[in-house]
């Protein structure tokens, strides 16, 4: 949704009420510390807490990236959001009257609350209406497949709203349209019914099937997930995709799961609802479900809020299917896996079984499966693993492809010292056994594998002069606040590229100027009429009344005749330069942590973070060489400096 300019009324209000605390523990682990909170910062990798909430001055600090700012920011920078569209999802979430400066979108707004409001509505509806189908008559096999054949509890099957989607083709619809009067366009749009393909009108989607309600994880139900009881495919049928459900964004039973996710510091993902359900059943309230997909990075990175240590276990099932199924996820997400973002263990269950299955038919199965999760073997280690399946290394044929195959797959990992430990250990399993073998394995493993591209040393860091550096930024920085102050046509350029790129200002003069006009002039826009500046009025007269030193203020809040006479045809080009510029001092300043960071690291005792450093630094330094090329000008000097 294209997200109108909102009223003053609205942005004071929402400042008003929004809690720091409250809206960053929602991705960060936040532990108290004094007066303040601690957690690991959700926009770089660490293993020791650096990132710091005072709840008293409503703001966030990390020691060790220097992100920092209030709520509103926070939301912007970690869902890459515009100020306008985390305003109004606040005012959603707090339930503000949301009032906008345009007459004309107001009706269109409210539309679109209103529509995803009634979405929910009916969605709630619906789930009641299949709950209470299922302790009739007509439910009776679904009730019976529950408490029998899976043997759920009553109270679980209340806590999971499971129901029953009666058989008739349009008991449904005549429900929710003939006795609720709901409009068939939203009933339609929620993904319950389908239009008819000859013959006009409608029928409804779920027909003999068990129901599960899929919640977000505020626990609004957002769509269903209905599971044959008879020979009808598919076996599961979700809905559609929505304005409210997208399957490859949502995870089932997270609403329920994040708070043990949270005290458990660990995450377990399972392939199917009723894997999900058992476990809560029995206490393992950590678990939630993929919806019939690969796991994607979106729905990781979600569970990834919740988990300090990044802890992910996947318990799919062990026949071909969920072989085939962890083998996706691992490659949907291997971009994680390898910058150590994500601590990913398998767990294959023996004969085949799903975890539910598992704890059921063993004796103290419970037990059991909460002691293989905690020691499930790390991912690469399982693809080893994988390897020799049905193999017998003594024929020729099968140990060339064996070899071959770990061959491929050690050539994947880029830390030297990572691939160190499994080309030793795929030599041993080559070996057989056999210490005189190993040396020779070892060896032909090592001349199979690509060297490394690049000499990591610390010869290799480039330094650049301090003093040469925060010159450029601060000519960037400058260059951009004057042309956004004095030229208001190009307001709207310089805030959106700032927000498509995450750039802040960095200077403490520059970032005050910023935080200033961003107070006086929250929704940025361009004045109809360019003579009139009142941003720039206001601005001065603030700064005037600020006891702020304005040594390096004055001369941006003010232009010299030769300025003013500046070609101004030119200055989409002298922006991106200055952005251009901005971006690659920030990069420097990242790269040299990385760098810092991964010289203290111990290989051995923290190989995942060793790499992930390396791995950062590495790709720092090719973005600075490409931002390097683009530079359009070598000298930002519009000020006649």
């Amino acid at each position: 949704m294209d997200v109108p300019r909102l009223h003053p009324d609205t942005l004071e209000e929402v400042k008003q009420r929004i809690d720091i605390y409250e809206v960053i523990s929602d991705y960060v682990v936040l532990k108290k510390r004094g007066k303040d909170y601690v957690g690991l910062c959700p926009f770089h990798n660490e293993n020791t807490p650096s990132f710091s909430v005072s709840p008293s001055k409503q703001l966030y600090y990390c020691f060790g990236c220097q992100e920092g700012g209030n709520a509103i920011k926070f939301l912007m920078e970690i869902g890459n959001q515009s100020f306008s569209q985390v305003i109004f999802d606040l005012a959603r979430r707090y339930q503000i009257s949301i009032k906008t400066l345009e007459p004309e979108k107001r009706e269109e707004l409210q539309k679109e609350l209103s529509l995803r409001e009634q979405l929910h509505e009916i969605l709630a509806l619906t789930a009641n209406f299949y709950h209470h189908a299922l302790y009739q008559s007509q439910g009776e096999n679904a009730l019976n497949y529950l408490s029998q054949t899976r043997q759920l509890k009553a109270e679980t099957i209340q806590q999971f709203e499971l129901g029953y989607a009666p058989a008739g083709w349009e008991t449904l619809y005549r429900y929710l349209i003939e006795q609720k009067r709901y409009p068939v366009t939203l009933v339609e749009e929620a993904g319950l019914i389908k239009a008819r393909k000859k013959g006009g009108g409608y029928y409804d989607r779920f027909r003999d099937r068990l129901m599960i309600p899929i919640k977000d994880s505020q626990g609004r139900i957002i769509g269903f997930g209905g599971r044959t009881l008879s020979q009808e495919e598919p076996k599961y049928l979700n809905s559609p995709e929505t304005p409210l459900f997208d399957k490859s964004q949502t995870l089932f039973a997270l609403d329920k799961a994040k708070q043990s996710i949270r005290s458990l510091d660990q995450v377990v993902v399972v392939e199917g609802y009723f894997d999900a359900i058992a476990l809560h059943e029995v206490g393992i309230t950590n678990a939630v479900a993929s919806l019939g997909t690969a796991l994607t990075q979106t729905q990781l990175k979600q569970l990834l809020r919740y988990t300090q240590s990044k802890q992910v276990v996947f318990n799919f099932d062990a026949d071909q299917a969920g072989i085939k199924a962890t083998q996706r996820a691992i490659t949907e997400i291997e971009s994680l896996i390898y910058s150590g973002q994500v601590q990913l263990r398998i767990l294959n269950l023996a004969d085949g079984k799903d975890a539910d299955e598992f704890i059921k038919s063993q004796v103290n199965g419970l037990e059991k499966y909460q002691k293989l999760v905690n020691n499930a073997p790390l991912w690469f280690d399982w693809q080893i693993q994988q390897l020799l399946i049905n193999k017998d290394l003594k024929k020729a044929d099968d140990f060339e492809q064996v070899s071959q195959q770990m061959v491929t797959l050690l050539n994947r990992l880029a830390d030297s010292n990572k691939r160190t430990y499994y080309t030793k250990y795929c030599a041993e399993i080559l070996s057989q056994e056999d210490a005189r073998l190993l040396p020779l394995y070892l060896k032909n493993l090592q001349t199979q594998l690509r060297k490394p591209q690049l000499e990591y040393s610390a010869k290799s860091v480039i330094k650049s002069s301090d003093s040469s550096e925060k010159t450029l930024l601060e000519e960037a920085e400058k260059t951009l606040l004057i042309i956004y102050l004095h030229y208001p046509e190009y307001r709207q350029e310089i805030f959106q590229k700032l927000e498509d790129k995450n750039l802040l200002f960095c200077l403490p003069y520059h970032r005050f100027l910023w935080q200033h006009i961003l107070e006086i002039q929250p929704e940025i826009n361009q004045e109809s009429v360019y003579h009139s500046n009142p941003l720039l009025e206001q601005l001065q007269e603030r700064i005037l009344q600020s006891s702020h030193p304005k040594e390096n203020i004055t001369t941006i809040l003010t232009l010299s005749e030769t300025q003013k006479k500046e070609d101004s045809g030119r200055f989409s080009l002298v922006i991106d330069a200055a952005l251009i510029a901005m971006e690659k001092a920030s990069l420097e300043k990242y790269l040299r942590y990385c760098y810092q960071k991964y010289k203290t690291l111990n290989s051995q005792e923290d190989m995942n973070n060793y790499h992930y450093y390396l791995s950062e630094y590495l790709t720092s330094k090719q973005k600075i060489m490409q931002l390097e090329s683009q530079r359009s000008f070598s000298q930002l000097d519009i000020h006649g400096n």
